[in-house]
């Protein structure tokens, strides 16, 4: 990878560090909302993904990749399936160890954080700066 390729790779993941900052709260904020007034972590978890992936796809096509094609929201969707898919089976080996939800839902932030930064990358936005 050339110089300024190493750089702009760099420049676009510090994008992404501080958007994911902002997405993760409203995420986090949601489960830790739904879970408060009693829901199943896994409902809980699907509607904080769901709200989260359309205030997500904006902020990441935007500002991290420079990318605000629409036509992309359905692969955006796809790729935080299966992140929810990789979340919910983080959570439910903690939940059988008998881990606080809550922290299970934090511990799981940054694999899940990078997961998605790399699907994205790599099948939503093609990489582009």
């Amino acid at each position: 990878m050339h110089r300024q390729a190493i750089v702009r790779e760099s420049r676009r993941f510090g994008r992404y560090i501080v958007v994911g900052m902002i997405n993760t709260a409203f995420g986090y904020g949601v489960y830790a909302l739904l879970l408060y007034v009693g829901l199943h972590y896994a409902i809980a978890s699907l509607i904080a993904t769901v709200l989260g992936v359309i205030f997500n796809f904006f902020t990441t096509g935007r500002i991290v990749f420079r990318n605000s094609d629409n036509g992309r929201l359905f692969r955006f969707f796809i790729v935080y399936g299966l992140v929810y898919v990789f979340n919910i089976a983080g959570l439910s080996i903690m939940a059988s160890l008998k881990v606080d939800l809550y922290r299970a839902g934090l511990v799981m932030v940054p694999p899940a954080a990078i997961l998605a930064y790399i699907l994205n990358r790599r099948f939503v936005f093609g990489g582009k700066s």
